[in-house]
């Protein structure tokens, strides 16, 4: 080879050799593992393009705030408490009095009816209204029950809401870390499609001046290429999990979403006696099943008030109206009624003056039939429908007690009864629940922690095994197959940290659900 083709090649040669240190120090910084003694897991940061630094920012006090207002199960829970408290309105109001009023109208036809062959009844038809007014009231122990009970029914239900409010919060929070753990996947699939670019580089260089085979090229092309389908998966199911994220929330997708908060790789500074404590007092699961079996209590107690008398009141009172349709019939009456009495007055003047007595009734002032009297009768034919006329009031007070009802009372006591024994069960199986949940959690964080410990330092091996299989690729003291030995045993030891890290931090928030409230 001429002294210009072997300066030239070992030109294009030290330039191929120089791209693995470069890439070496871009992985350094876009590397998911942390530096001993800083924060393991990240939200942010990342390699441009990866869904880590992308879109608006969303930390996971805001996606709980979000969840609170907008999931399903929560609003369903507040539905609950709205229903209680219809309940207790209910059972205030039946200290009150019951008022109940009506209002008729009633249109008679002018026809005559028969009786025995004899007429009767008004030829002008009639109209006439009514108004009606009652208010009952019934008193008895049991209102008093039915009002505990009801009031018990509100705290229930304000703990019903507390405990989904804090199932949805692990929820979320379980599925803000896969989120977040699937970024780190990303990162990771990044720096590791840099490496493999810059090892392509290489390979094609050293076959360019001789110091590799074609094979080589091949391998790195094929590893390109590997490396490329798993970072587009990873991406892939970064954006499914952020989709399972915003389901949790209730809320639909709003595009690209940065995770910002993060977390640190320390266990709860309380010992497990102390968080069994604050667990068996705060947990809001625990304390619903506590609210329910009181309210069962109360339902037990209200069941039997039944057998109780009870003291009845009754207030009534009711006018009516009546007006003829045609009142000159009433009118014509009336005068014909008059001229027959006068008729009848003069007839009887004429019987005493014909035997000389005096008779003592001045018979056309006796029977006269006036102006002012038929104003008089249409005046009073103008009630309708509002001229009311009342009529008698009534007032009942009576006591009553309950002596046989087909045994529905029994019934509905013992049914509240096993009630009362189920929410008793419930409520003891949840503090047992509560205590091995509690203690299993605890001590897997702890494991879990170790083996995030444990992983970091494998992930440090790995990472100097390839920068050691680099250097002797480099210097042709190795092979290609060494190289993509070392980068597989890397992304396998980097692969396993994350995967240590975050199951660390989704049993951590499991300990957190379990206890009932926020440990970091």
């Amino acid at each position: 080879m001429s002294s210009p083709a072997r300066t030239a090649s070992a030109l294009l040669l030290g330039a191929a050799l120089a791209l693995p240190v470069a890439a070496r120090r871009a992985a350094a910084q876009t590397s998911p593992v942390q530096a001993p003694g800083a924060s393991p897991v990240a939200g942010a940061g990342g390699v441009a393009g990866s869904p880590a630094d992308q879109g608006s920012a969303l930390s996971l006090e805001e996606a709980v705030a979000l969840s609170r207002r907008n999931n399903p199960d929560v609003l369903t829970a507040e539905n609950g408490r709205r229903r209680a408290g219809a309940t207790l309105l209910g059972a205030n109001g039946a200290f009150l009095p019951s008022v109940n009023t009506s209002l008729g109208s009633t249109f008679r036809e002018g026809r005559q009816q028969f009786f025995a062959g004899q007429a009767f009844g008004n030829t002008a038809g009639t109209l006439s209204s009514n108004l009606a007014a009652d208010v009952s009231a019934s008193y008895s122990l049991g209102l008093v029950a039915n009002r505990r009970a009801a009031r018990a029914g509100i705290d229930a239900a304000e703990a019903d809401v507390g405990a989904q409010v804090a199932t949805v919060r692990a929820l979320v929070t379980q599925q803000y870390i896969n989120a977040l753990q699937q970024d780190a996947r990303v990162r990771l699939q990044d720096t590791l499609l840099l490496s493999a670019r810059s090892q392509l580089e290489l390979a094609r260089a050293r076959v360019a001046v001789g110091a590799a085979t074609p094979l080589d090229a091949r391998r790195a092309e094929v590893s390109v290429g590997q490396v490329e389908v798993a970072r587009l998966q990873a991406a892939n199911q970064a954006e499914v999990e952020r989709l399972r994220l915003f389901q949790q929330l209730g809320v639909e997708p709003r595009g690209q979403v940065r995770l910002t908060t993060t977390f640190g790789l320390t266990a709860p500074s309380l010992t497990l006696d102390q968080l069994l404590a604050q667990a068996r007092s705060g947990s809001p699961t625990l304390n619903a099943f506590r609210a329910r079996e009181r309210q069962a209590q109360l339902n037990v107690g209200a069941a039997r008030s039944q057998y109780l008398p009870s003291l009845n009141l009754q207030l009534g009172v009711s006018g009516f109206t009546q007006q003829s349709t045609d009142i000159n019939q009433t009118i014509s009456q009336q005068q014909r009624s008059a001229a027959a009495g006068l008729a009848q007055c003069q007839q009887q003047r004429t019987l005493y003056t014909t035997v000389g007595l005096p008779f003592p009734t001045d018979c056309a002032t006796q029977f006269a039939f006036t102006p002012a009297q038929e104003a008089a009768i249409r005046s009073g034919n103008r009630a309708y429908p509002f001229n009311f006329t009342r009529n008698p009031y009534n007032l009942t007070a009576f006591v009553s007690l309950p002596v046989f009802n087909g045994f529905q009372r029994e019934q509905q006591v013992q049914a509240s009864q096993a009630a009362e024994r189920d929410a008793e069960y419930n409520r003891r199986a949840n503090e047992l629940r509560l205590t091995a949940d509690v203690t299993a959690s605890y001590r897997t964080l702890l494991t879990d922690q170790r083996a995030a410990e444990l992983q970091q330092r494998n992930v440090q091996v790995a990472r100097e095994a390839l920068s050691l299989a680099e250097e002797r690729y480099r210097v042709g003291a190795g092979t290609f197959v060494d190289v993509a030995q070392a980068r597989g045993d890397y992304e396998r030891a980097q692969n396993d940290y994350i995967n240590a890290v975050y199951q660390f931090q989704r049993d951590f928030a499991t300990l957190e659900n379990a206890v009932g409230r926020p440990l970091r």
